[in-house]
């Protein structure tokens, strides 16, 4: 099956030669790359011009953010197979052939998650799949933990990174594209929410490598950007994806996540951000109240389904915390707490 390749890039010409190199180095080749610009001023686009004629440039004049980026890719291309990569990547040899292998085995999964290792540390996992946790936030399961034989293992998780994912189209056309009123951060949480809520599934396959580097374009992972955008999303993903029944059983779960995000920003230094985070979602909240209509009108599955679904995803969550806690020789008693209070049925 055909793939198309969608990069978005911005200011990220030193980070393309190696993500470009290691497609080129695929062993599997019936794909077309395309890359999306969003505004860049350090020359990546003339630099593609000159040095990857073959790859396609979208050059658009601003930033226009990671969701509209992926967008305009995925609607210029056609082919039946979709994937997202960040450009401060490296690919393994045969990643791309390994994910397209599972997509013509496993077909009853719409996207596919990648094994993103650390680019620097290749032992270090940066995600295998992705998970949820119930106060509204995606989480790499693995991030930071000793790649182990427990995450060799091909199986079902919530859902996709989209740093290095690959989709079906067909997919886009039943749920809808990134939402690009997130501009950055958690789009691709809504993306998974939605897809679980339609009762589509994701398959990790962990022979699909790719070598991340994490936090390129904003220059750290924490930084007043970074920290306004996920304070402001996080509140948008509630309200547009929660009916409201689900949304009262996961109150003590949103309450516990939103003080934790609270001390967490604050011991950052990074509040005021935070407020501005705040300010901003109270002015997007009529658009995401219009969105949630819509949005939960399509949704398939019964709350009470989409709550277990969420539940078995937290588990997975905490459970993986708990190994990188204990891997670095450090306590577990909260997490083990909030696990047994609510995340105890089975």
């Amino acid at each position: 099956m055909q793939v198309d390749i969608i990069i978005p890039n911005f200011n990220g010409k030193n980070f393309l030669p190696a993500c470009l190199d290691s497609l080129q180095r695929q062993s599997y080749s019936d794909f077309r790359v395309i890359v999306v610009d969003n505004g860049s001023g350090d020359g990546s686009v003339e630099f593609l011009q000159q040095n990857y004629p073959e790859v396609e440039v979208l050059a658009w004049p601003e930033n226009t953010g990671f969701s509209a980026a992926v967008n305009g890719g995925i609607k210029t291309g056609s082919a039946p197979l979709v994937f997202l990569l960040n450009n401060d990547t490296e690919l393994d040899g045969h990643c791309l052939e390994r994910l397209v292998a599972a997509a013509e085995l496993m077909t009853e999964y719409e996207f596919f998650a990648s094994k993103m290792l650390d680019y620097h540390d290749r032992s270090v996992l940066d995600g295998a799949g992705d998970s949820f946790l119930r106060g509204g936030v995606g989480y790499r399961i693995g991030t930071m933990e000793k790649d182990s034989e427990y995450y060799s293992t091909a199986r079902q998780v919530f859902g996709a990174c989209a740093g290095a994912a690959l989709y079906r189209r067909k997919l886009f056309e039943e749920i809808g594209l990134f939402d690009e009123d997130f501009f950055a951060y958690l789009e691709d949480v809504d993306i998974n929410l939605r897809a679980n809520s339609r009762g589509k599934r994701c398959w990790y396959v962990p022979d699909a490598r790719v070598y991340h580097i994490g936090s390129a374009t904003t220059g750290s992972r924490i930084n007043p950007f970074t920290v306004s955008l996920s304070t402001r999303n996080n509140l948008c993903l509630l309200v547009k994806n929660y009916p409201l029944l689900l949304f009262f059983r996961c109150i003590p779960a949103i309450c516990v996540y939103q003080f934790f995000w609270l001390c967490f920003v604050i011991k950052k230094m990074q509040f005021v951000a935070y407020l501005q985070g705040l300010v901003k979602f109270f002015v997007i909240l009529p658009l995401m109240l219009g969105k949630r209509k819509k949005n939960l009108h399509s949704q398939s599955l019964k709350h009470q389904k989409l709550a277990e679904i969420m539940d078995t995803a937290e588990r997975e969550v905490i459970q993986s915390i708990m190994r990188r806690r204990e891997a670095k020789g450090q306590g577990n008693r909260l997490f083990s707490f909030y696990q047994r209070l609510f995340l105890s049925r089975k």
